[in-house]
């Protein structure tokens, strides 16, 4: 969708345009957590990492980037797999429905 389109779609108002483009673009990078789990945030990429917060059922990530960590069974799979949701924020891919068993970000450096 075109920033035209969403000028047209928000009624030519300027700040819902970027609304819509600010959500279209959050909405295209966020997937959800396993439904009816709330997921530990750890520290680090492994669950060796203290817990840092835990996501409620029903959340969803925005996945800054992945890296290899500790290996971890859950509904999607088993993975090594960690995904970066924030500063010092990883959980594992295994409890987040992105579509793939690889990895579907950059490598964190």
């Amino acid at each position: 969708m075109s920033v035209d389109q969403n000028r047209e779609i928000a009624g030519g108002d300027e700040k819902g345009a970027t609304e819509a483009i600010t959500t279209a673009a959050a909405a295209a990078v966020s997937y959800p957590v396993a439904p009816g789990y709330r997921l530990n945030v750890r520290s680090g990429p492994g669950t060796g990492y203290p817990v840092v917060r835990v996501l409620a059922e029903g959340a969803w990530v925005s996945i800054h980037c992945q890296t290899p960590g500790t290996w971890v069974s859950g509904p999607y799979g088993t993975s090594n797999i960690w995904d970066n949701i924030g500063s010092g924020q990883y959980v594992s891919d295994a409890y987040v429905r992105t579509g793939s068993d690889g990895y579907v970000a950059s490598r964190c450096s």
